[in-house]
């Protein structure tokens, strides 16, 4: 094979259809948009509109709720933490919080705390500070021989 002979694959492409171009070419005077009315104008933009019936998103019914006062954390992995580590950017004897993370380029904005997850494997001891963690994440916290440290839990106890 050579550079002069790659293409395209047959009929992976169409050419452009040329509208308005003459009675012959099929698609000639209205350009395909019918006679008269508002479709036919310029500047038509009637999105959602289906002829005076109710639409779609009128008929089917409202779902859901955004509650604004929900905490947004980040996330980090276990195996991201060792990849920073391995890379010289952070340091496995100091504790890892989330200004660390921080620090050394892992998170980008610290929003509410940061959440350890489970994701690949951790080899070195290190003592994390974070607002929480998964299950699996701290098994492998603790098998590397670190410690995780997380804010204690209230419960609603009447």
């Amino acid at each position: 094979m050579k550079l002069n002979e790659i293409k395209d694959n047959e009929g992976s492409s169409k050419d452009r259809i040329r509208v308005g171009r003459g009675i012959g070419s099929g698609k000639g005077k209205t350009g395909g948009r019918g006679v008269k009315g508002q479709k036919a104008r310029s500047g038509v933009a009637i999105n959602g509109f289906e002829g005076g019936q109710m639409p779609i998103y009128r008929r089917l019914p409202k779902r859901g709720f955004n509650n604004i006062f929900a905490s947004e954390f980040v996330t980090v992995s276990v195996g991201r933490i060792q990849t920073a580590i391995d890379a010289k950017k952070l340091d496995p004897k100091a504790t890892i919080d989330a200004a660390a993370l921080k620090a050394a380029g892992v998170i980008r904005r610290l929003k509410d705390g940061v959440r350890i997850l489970s994701d690949g494997e951790l080899t070195v001891k290190v003592s994390i500070e974070a607002v929480g963690a998964s299950k699996a994440a701290v098994e492998k916290i603790e098998k590397a021989g670190g410690s995780i440290k997380l804010p204690a839990v209230e419960t609603a106890a009447e």
